[in-house]
């Protein structure tokens, strides 16, 4: 099994200073580079002061200038926000600067605030249309000229300048987590990211099934990687796992706030629903959270990782960001890095 950082440049609230968001950032960046981690993943996200990440190219790029080997991943652009021109001109151009490191993630989509923002009339559940037209089009585009005559973009002839340096084009991901979308990746031959949010063991059984089922019924030899990604925190004290509880708790209050587009957003700040209205709700539960999440002393997140490596899957995504403390981050992170991951070497 190899191992991947997803990582955000997070403020929960206007106490903590940007310039300490921006040196924590890449402190965690260096670790995982140093640490042996495979590749560490940029989030696309608009006016949230929680997943700060206008454009990832950029954010790639700042991080290729600091490390030495870690492959750099889109975790993932929104398609719908994009030209494809301009998307695969500024995918080329970091994978040119980079060395060859680009991992390129595309999706459709989290939030309808965002979408309300950044492509107004669009309903997020429609986000996927957008994504199908754009994939297919960047795979030409960093081949040579090619006319577009889409439901969505239309163009002259047109090339990506420049072009990629791995050849075809970068190792490409989507994020899946239904039958439609695992069936995409494995037509297209995308490598696969899925999140089972704060769901059981059993929903991560559940997007491996529906992986085998698409490759059984496109009749495919491209085996993708499977990548599954969980919230994490190491510990090993009681103290630190009710500090790790405390803080993602909080973010799945901002998260509900979100998803439920309730517009309690001020200045970036997203409001968290007061937890004393989230009684009661299974997904919030301490004890189910602990169990469900990468937490837990290193034995015990090595015992977990072990069942999702026999469950088959190839790549973990330790997903950082969730509003802990950025020491506590970087301990978790440096027991994971010496006392979890050469146990998988």
């Amino acid at each position: 099994m190899k191992f991947q950082l997803a990582v955000n440049l997070e403020r929960m609230d206007t106490s903590t200073n940007m310039e300490d968001v921006k040196k924590h950032t890449l402190d965690m960046v260096k670790m995982a580079d140093q640490g042996n981690f495979n590749i560490v993943w940029a989030a696309e996200h608009h006016a949230l002061e929680m997943t700060i990440a206008p454009n990832p190219f950029q954010i790639l790029t700042w991080w290729a200038s600091h490390t030495e080997k870690i492959r750099l991943g889109t975790g993932v652009v929104n398609a719908a926000y994009w030209h494809p021109i301009n998307l695969a001109g500024e995918a080329a151009f970091t994978d040119l600067i980079s060395g060859g490191r680009l991992e390129f993630g595309i999706g459709s989509g989290a939030y309808q605030r965002e979408f309300d923002r950044m492509k107004p009339g669009l309903k997020q559940q429609d986000g996927w249309r957008y994504m199908q037209e754009m994939l297919p089009l960047l795979k030409q585009l960093w081949l040579g000229d090619v006319e577009h005559n889409g439901e969505y973009w239309q163009f002259p002839a047109s090339t990506s300048c420049p072009k990629p340096i791995q050849k075809p084009h970068p190792p490409i991901w989507v994020a899946a987590r239904s039958p439609i979308t695992f069936d995409y990746a494995v037509k297209n031959e995308c490598n696969i990211m899925s999140w089972p949010l704060t769901r059981p063991f059993s929903e991560a059984e559940l997007y491996k099934k529906q992986l085998d089922e698409a490759i059984v019924n496109n009749q495919s030899n491209f085996k993708p990687i499977f990548a599954m990604m969980r919230h994490a925190a190491v510990y090993t004290n009681d103290e630190d796992k009710e500090k790790a509880l405390t803080a993602i708790r909080m973010v799945l209050g901002q998260f509900e706030n979100l998803f439920k587009n309730l517009g309690d957003v001020e200045n970036g700040f997203t409001k968290q629903i007061p937890l004393n209205q989230l009684v009661g709700r299974e997904q919030y539960d301490s004890d189910m959270l602990a169990q469900n999440l990468l937490f837990g002393s290193p034995d015990e997140v090595i015992t977990k990782l072990k069942n999702y490596e026999s469950l088959g899957v190839d790549d973990f995504i330790y997903y950082a960001s969730m509003g802990l403390g950025q020491e506590e981050q970087k301990k978790s992170l440096k027991l994971f890095i010496e006392e979890v991951m050469p146990e998988f070497s």
